[in-house]
């Protein structure tokens, strides 16, 4: 009895051993650590100045009077600058009679700068790379994307690749998402995921007279980003940033969600992005869901005892207030407890606003996205990617600071990401933003568009061909 008795204390002690270990591994592999990423700044001859702007205009004679009022109006207001990108078969006034060919050569000239550059900076080779997922919303060709990657860069014959399509703006997140859980279901407690993300401009430049369809082509420019991702502990004195939370939200049961953007031919058969009147409710709603979900995880838990308190005072308040019809202000939870940075998608400057206001935040808060819109554009779902670049590139990034970022997507989807900074970046470079961090933030965000083509207010009549 008494050999029994230790035998079965040593299997019991093995299996718990066993578990513990288990557990611990689990725990190990599911760790995120943002290692380095890198932004793609395409070469200067494809920038969009005004008059560049101006001439592809003038080229689309369809357009009229009530066009052009409507795309200075829109482009005026939008935050852009004039430093962002476009394709090269728009410059060359094939925007049309886009080619195939003009689609894979804007992904290479991509490959080539950003894939490239964050495998240099990191001082990683493509054959340490075991997983690889890429996102581009709107260009899907056979063979994938990803594989044109694995097979320029030359990755091992197993590594692992995804290739993601129609995720919209929020499909750099839901990338990282993939990865993150790709990384978690390995054996290996040491695996490095790159993870890609951009967005092919070039045969999606609208040609048509369809308003809701015009305004992409005044936010949406070219770039992408490149990011490597491990779940390697031994890295992590070496990492950016380490992943803490991730939320997704997807409203694309609504009808309204789901057509509030779409990708879709116009009354004649021309292909661009539809942008709903819907789009805003829509990614409040989305918005929504997807900061009650996250708040519980991420603020401490002094501010939310303060909130449920004040949200029950004001139910207690609220017939009170209704019979002598006085309006209530809703409390509102403060994120700033939480969170030290915010990393917003710059989808236009109403989204920015929109943001800043729900959460309260100041000027100082959404600097980033508003200069990132500024410089770049709105270059879909790596757009994220940029705005973390200039805040690194202002060395506002500290050891222990706290990063949310929060991405808007047709579906309609709204994702956000909660890091931890893992050691000062004040010694860090510029990436992207070297060339041009020290003009930002400029004296005015007005872009010259009005001045140059004001005029165009002053016409009357619905007849097209005006020069610019």
């Amino acid at each position: 009895m008494e050999v029994l008795a230790v035998v079965t204390a040593l299997l019991l002690a093995h299996t718990l051993a066993y578990l513990a270990w288990q557990v611990l591994s689990r725990r190990r592999r599911s760790r995120c650590y943002l290692l380095e990423y890198a932004c793609h700044r395409p070469s200067d001859d494809r920038k969009v100045t005004t008059e560049m702007a101006g001439a592809v205009i003038e080229r689309n004679k369809r357009l009229g009077i009530s066009e052009y009022k409507f795309l200075l109006k829109v482009i005026v207001n939008s935050g852009i600058g004039e430093h962002t990108y476009c394709p090269r078969n728009v410059l060359q006034g094939r925007e049309e009679t886009p080619t195939h060919a003009d689609a894979l050569d804007e992904m290479d000239d991509f490959f080539s700068g950003a894939v490239a550059d964050v495998l240099s900076r990191a001082g990683v080779s493509a054959t340490d790379v075991d997983l690889v997922v890429l996102n581009v919303g709107s260009f899907s060709p056979e063979p994938s994307l990803v594989s044109r990657l694995v097979h320029r860069f030359g990755f091992r014959e197993d590594v692992v690749a995804y290739n993601l399509s129609g995720m919209g703006c929020s499909a750099g997140l839901i990338a990282v998402d993939l990865a993150r859980n790709a990384m978690a279901t390995r054996t290996s407690t040491s695996t490095m995921a790159l993870v890609v993300t951009s967005e092919s401009c070039a045969p999606n430049w609208y040609v048509g007279t369809d308003k809701s369809m015009m305004l992409g082509n005044c936010l949406f420019r070219c770039g992408g980003a490149a990011a490597l991702l491990t779940n390697d502990p031994a890295l992590r004195r070496r990492a950016k940033m380490e992943l803490r939370c991730l939320v997704r939200a997807n409203i694309a049961a609504s009808d309204d969600a789901h057509a509030a953007a779409v990708h879709r031919e116009d009354a004649d058969g021309r292909l661009g992005v539809s942008l709903s009147k819907a789009l805003p409710k829509a990614a409040v709603r989305a918005f929504t869901d997807n900061l009650q979900r996250l708040a519980p995880r991420i603020l401490p838990a002094g501010e939310l005892a303060r909130f449920a308190v004040r949200h029950l005072l004001l139910r207690k308040l609220l017939l009170f207030r209704r019979s002598t019809n006085k309006a209530q202000a809703q409390p509102k939870i403060d994120f700033k407890t939480g969170v030290d940075h915010f990393c917003l998608h710059p989808g236009g400057t109403a989204v920015i606003e929109a943001v800043r206001k729900s959460l309260g935040l100041t000027e100082h808060d959404v600097e980033p996205a508003r200069m990132t819109l500024h410089r770049w554009g709105n270059t879909s779902a790596s757009s994220l990617w940029y705005v973390l670049g200039y805040m690194e590139a202002k060395r506002r990034l500290k050891r222990g600071d706290r990063v949310l970022m929060v991405t808007f997507g047709s579906g309609f989807k709204c994702n956000s990401a909660y890091w931890e900074v893992c050691r000062d970046l004040a010694d860090a470079d510029a990436g992207a933003w070297d060339d041009c961090i020290h003009q930002y933030p400029p004296e005015t965000l007005v872009n010259p568009y009005m001045d140059k083509f004001g005029w165009v207010n002053d016409v009357q009549g619905q007849g097209g061909g005006f020069v610019f």
